[in-house]
């Protein structure tokens, strides 16, 4: 018989900064996932998480508690070795619908599961959702079959998945609980740990629209991450990856689809191509098309000129059931009713970028949720005209916004004129990949 406990006492030994052994940790998960215990106990309990930590052992129990809350699919009757990719989140991020075609388009199976916006981050799904038609939910035979189909398939967390993570998801975002490295680490690795990946990508980012603020934070989270998978036998390579503005120049989710299309044909924003090439790179080396990850960059590369990874993003659109005719020709996409710039007030250099009141902003005009119930509008969102370095002209356009609430634009951008530093002299350049690491350790990178 399993041991139950009083959920009250174990709130309060966590507040108390007392540890919690495996048992109470795995009887918290198993008695939120089956409604035992109710939201608002559980967001107490991961308050005092965030404010108190977990332990190595905590961590590791309320990793595996997720992981076993649901099946690990098993995809070995898939020829290949399965690989995915995940980013910690951040403002701008829509690399998983580039490189995820890209690397399919290789011949390396990509079985991605994804998940909806969280705080200022946008989410893929939210994402996939702004192509009309398109379906994320499905169950464990259609996910199956379309990755067996094509290679690929863009999946919502079945209810088979981890689903103590898929209620823990929604729960953190809107309890101020998300930056969290125990947290974040248990979220990312029961989620693919359970969807049947043979190695794994990650893109752990750093900086003012990160979760992780601090360089040596996310240093901190990725070797978490990375120890996990490589303790469960997943080859597992991580970068680190600057967001200390926003990624690309599309902040919204149809916007961003569109700027990922753009990038299928080879013309998107300079820090957009590149990172989509290292990690669909590294992940077609890790799934042994490559022999390094140099020589995976370069078939990434190939991928998007030959039209594959465009062609292979059709396929899927359609086997998904998104009306592929906006993919071909985006510029018929119904637009928002209003629309505004944000103009500069002098002369100079564009010095910085906080990306997360920029990612706010966003959601304020509609393209994020503020509950786990709002509704998102598709095509809200901000587009960047200048980047950090840019130099500009007064009255030139920093950005443009796209909204339906037409209540919100005044405070928008009174938010966004706070979010963007001008000055006379260009601001030093930092790198956008600083650090690689893997089972050999952390390094500096050179993208």
């Amino acid at each position: 018989m399993e041991q139950k406990y009083n959920i009250v006492s174990l709130i309060r030994k966590k507040r108390e900064r007392k540890s919690l052994s495996a048992n109470e940790i795995k009887y918290i998960i198993k008695a939120y996932t089956h409604n035992e215990i109710e939201d608002y106990q559980v967001s107490a309990f991961l308050m005092a998480a965030f404010l108190n930590g977990l332990n190595n052992e905590e961590s590791a129990a309320f990793t595996e508690s997720m992981l076993h809350s649901g099946i690990i699919v098993d995809l070995s009757e898939i020829p290949g070795i399965k690989v995915d990719k995940h980013s910690t989140g951040g403002v701008g991020d829509k690399l998983s619908l580039i490189l995820a075609p890209v690397v399919a388009s290789a011949g390396v199976p990509v079985p991605m599961i994804s998940g909806r916006g969280l705080g200022h981050t946008g989410g893929t799904l939210d994402k996939l959702e702004s192509i009309p038609g398109f379906i994320v939910d499905m169950d464990l035979d259609r996910y199956k079959e379309i990755i067996a189909k094509h290679d690929l398939v863009l999946a919502g967390q079945t209810k088979e998945i981890a689903p103590a993570d898929k209620k823990l998801y929604a729960l953190r975002d809107v309890t101020a609980t998300v930056e969290s490295i125990p947290l974040i680490a248990g979220s990312i690795m029961s989620k693919k740990l359970a969807e049947g990946i043979d190695a794994l990508v990650l893109d752990v980012k750093y900086g003012s629209g990160a979760f992780m603020k601090s360089l040596d934070d996310a240093i901190q989270l990725a070797e978490t991450l990375v120890g996990i998978g490589e303790q469960f036998g997943k080859k597992t390579i991580a970068f680190l990856t600057n967001m200390n503005q926003p990624l690309g120049n599309a902040i919204g989710n149809w916007i961003e689809v569109k700027e990922c299309i753009d990038a299928m044909h080879g013309t998107g924003p300079d820090d957009i191509m590149k990172l989509s090439n290292l990690l669909s790179g590294t992940m077609i080396y890790l799934g042994g098309k490559a022999d390094s990850i140099e020589e995976g960059i370069r078939i990434s590369e190939q991928q998007i000129q030959n039209g594959e990874a465009f062609a292979k993003w059709l396929d899927i659109v359609e086997e998904q059931h998104g009306d592929t005719d906006l993919i071909r020709n985006p510029e018929k996409y119904p637009e928002t009713g209003h629309r505004f710039e944000l103009k500069a007030d002098q002369d100079g250099y564009i010095n910085s970028m906080d990306s997360f009141e920029i990612g706010m902003a966003s959601l304020e005009l509609g393209a994020g949720r503020r509950t786990k119930e709002e509704h998102i509008d598709p095509a809200a969102g901000i587009m960047l005209k200048k980047k950090v370095g840019d130099k500009i002209s007064k009255g030139e356009t920093i950005l443009e916004g796209f909204t339906n609430k037409a209540d919100m634009i005044e405070t928008v951008t009174d938010m966004l004129r706070g979010a963007v530093a001008i000055t006379s002299e260009a601001p030093a350049p930092e790198p956008l990949v600083s650090h690689i690491c893997d089972s050999e350790g952390t390094r500096a990178f050179e993208l």
